[in-house]
């Protein structure tokens, strides 16, 4: 699974595609989200029953091996799941329905805290900025917000179900990320293939049932599954899998980000035993290539994965090209149950709101990166590196298109970063067309964003953007090449601010040669930049080393030594490497952490900035801080 909220768009690019083509290649297409059926099928009553009964009978077994004084230690999510399992089974329907927008009145019991079973996840609001007043969750939603707050509530009941599954059941399921740790830069089959052929799990048994409905459904002859992710991957091998049980002359094509990032060096046969093609970056030729394959075998196949003889081989042709983006077609949702997917509110983080709340249509700006020089990012992959823009006329098409289709005016453009002078473009059409949308997207903060750019994509229905910030130092942000500085940053996030709309910043540490002066900076930064209104939401990511960036193809260019790497058959993507500075990036994680939480919430941006780490541990110092308290803040004036 991805999102519960909104589906994964690859499957409605390539269904509006080959839509397109349906008539002339004698085409029947289908489309059929298994992720959002696999939860609706375990999140329901007869689910939670099954998970129920499966774990008492594990509990009775446990208790008969013990002596009578003995106690059964497991995990606080399970204990809380077998002492209140039937509360569970009685309203895990009402809070899904609640969830999918179809009874909202269940918010009125849902705060009123007596009705839903609230396990260990629901100590985080004791544990929250209002822990000590009368209303623990006052701080976040005040006297109103009855329906946020019953989302937020129902949300953590939901995690708390997950989590007793995970260490109940399944110890690879994740709402996001299930079996990631099988597939993420794996450099042999052997944990995916033991996965897929070992004992089931009830989860798995689940989802084996859950193919074998669908393909009795579309009895298709050819399946497509997109695995975007390492955590989509094991599921996705186990449907074709279950599909190939009972339909052995079906062919499955997988494809999707997973693939394209980390299966370039493919050479394990065994994949094959369960699907019969893989295909590589753009899916729309490579489809139409395989297609026209499987009606004559003499036709080519175009940037593909096959098993021949034993061995893996990819084949491509010169004689094909990618499709262009304007020549794409229109997503399409048809077939989707768009209105059971489910908004959640796990995080009290605004933009991680939009990505789990509400039901979104994705549509891309531009393939690829216009900017493509950061040297932590996987530029040399195509759907990076190929950059080419949508015309406007064409992108509001598509929105007044999807608009009609789905009834819903929300977008999220989906792009690696969207281009100031396409966004302007689009916006001047939305406006000049009178198309009324709400859209968010992604961006790199351009000097480009002017006071009156960002005001114009406001009108048009800009409410929020997200861009990478990354470690907050100038002699860093120069080394990744990411042609911005800090101050240039705090003047266009301030800008969008003054134009009424949110601004995420993606943060890094840990990056090579980063050191604990440089990331006890990095926060008095990010510190000043929340405290000056210039960013409202951010959130801090590890930094890793990946095959396919400029760091991973010349990693002395960048101060550091790759490690030796496993001989690789599966997947390759992240890599090992040792930093000759020696910094503890673990030690300062949870307090980069711990700062930003707060801060986002308007708290604690008068402490010093040291005092989120804690009492360091060995060898590990905090250094003073040496930026000037005032930077942003002269920064701000100098474009006043």
């Amino acid at each position: 699974m991805t999102q519960l909220n909104t589906p994964y768009p690859a499957t409605a690019y390539l269904t509006g595609f080959l839509r397109q083509h349906q008539e002339r290649l004698g085409l029947e297409v289908a489309q059929a989200d298994a992720a959002i059926e696999l939860f609706l099928r375990i999140f329901s009553r007869a689910g939670i029953a099954r998970i129920l009964a499966e774990l008492r009978a594990r509990e009775a077994d446990m208790r008969a091996d013990l002596d009578e004084d003995e106690e059964i230690e497991m995990p606080p999510s399970i204990a809380h799941f077998l002492a209140n399992g039937d509360a569970y089974v009685a309203t895990v329907d009402a809070v899904v329905r609640f969830l999918q927008g179809k009874d909202s009145g269940f918010a009125l019991r849902i705060v009123g805290r007596d009705v839903l079973p609230e396990g260990p996840r629901f100590a985080a609001i004791d544990d929250g900025p209002g822990a000590r007043e009368a209303d623990p969750l006052a701080w976040a939603f005040g006297d109103l917000g009855l329906a946020d707050r019953a989302k937020h509530l129902a949300s953590l009941y939901i995690d708390d179900l997950a989590d007793a599954i995970r260490d109940g059941i399944s110890p690879d399921f994740e709402l996001a990320r299930y079996g990631e740790a099988l597939a993420s830069s794996t450099p042999t089959f052997d944990p995916l293939h033991e996965a897929l052929e070992g004992d089931p799990t009830l989860v798995d048994d689940m989802l084996d049932e859950l193919a074998r409905e669908l393909y009795e459904k579309h009895r298709p002859d050819v399946v497509g599954l997109t695995a975007p992710f390492p955590g989509n991957v094991y599921g996705a091998l186990r449907i074709a899998r279950a599909i190939k049980a009972v339909a052995p002359g079906v062919r499955v094509a997988l494809g999707g980000g997973y693939v394209n990032t980390e299966l370039r060096e493919l050479s394990e046969p065994r994949v094959f035993d369960y699907v019969d093609f893989i295909t590589l970056d753009d899916g729309e030729a490579p489809m139409l290539a395989l297609l026209a394959h499987l009606r004559d075998e003499t036709k080519p196949l175009f940037r593909t994965f096959v098993r021949r003889a034993g061995k893996v081989e990819l084949v491509s042709t010169a004689d094909f090209h990618d499709i262009p983006i304007r020549d794409a077609g229109t997503p399409t949702y048809a077939g989707l149950p768009l209105d059971r997917y489910l908004s959640l509110f796990e995080m009290l983080n605004r933009m991680h709101r939009l990505w789990s709340d509400g039901r979104w249509n994705k549509l891309t700006i531009a393939h690829g990166c216009y900017w493509r020089q950061c040297t932590f990012c996987d530029v040399t992959l195509d759907y990076i590196n190929r950059y080419e823009r949508a015309p406007a006329d064409v992108l509001v098409d598509r929105i007044e298109a999807l608009i009609a289709e789905t009834g819903q005016t929300g977008f999220h453009f989906v792009d690696e970063a969207a281009p100031p002078a396409a966004l302007e473009a689009l916006a001047k059409k939305l406006i000049e067309r009178n198309v009324v949308i709400t859209w968010w997207g992604n961006v790199r903060f351009e000097k480009s964003f002017t006071p009156e750019l960002c005001k114009l994509l406001a009108r048009s229905g800009c409410v929020a953007i997200s861009g990478g910030l990354e470690v907050a130092s100038d002699r860093l942000l120069q080394l990744m090449k990411k042609g911005v500085t800090v101050e240039q940053v705090a003047r266009v996030t301030r800008a969008f601010t003054d134009a009424g709309i949110m601004v995420h910043a993606y943060l890094m540490y840990g990056f090579p040669t980063e050191t604990a002066q440089d990331t006890v900076d990095a926060l008095e930064r990010v510190r000043q930049l929340f405290a000056e209104g210039c960013i409202q939401s951010a959130f801090w990511h590890r930094f890793a080393a990946t095959a396919h960036s400029p760091i991973g193809k010349a990693p002395d260019l960048y101060g550091i030594t790759l490690r030796k790497a496993p001989a690789v058959t599966f997947a390759k993507n992240e890599v090992a490497f040792d930093d000759p500075t020696g910094c503890d990036h673990d030690f300062f994680a949870a307090g980069l952490r711990r700062a930003i939480y707060n801060y986002m919430h308007g708290l604690g941006l008068d402490a010093d900035t040291r005092s989120w780490f804690g009492r360091p541990k060995g060898k590990t110092k905090i250094p003073a801080v040496t930026v000037p308290k005032d930077l942003v803040k002269r920064a701000l004036a100098a474009r006043d």
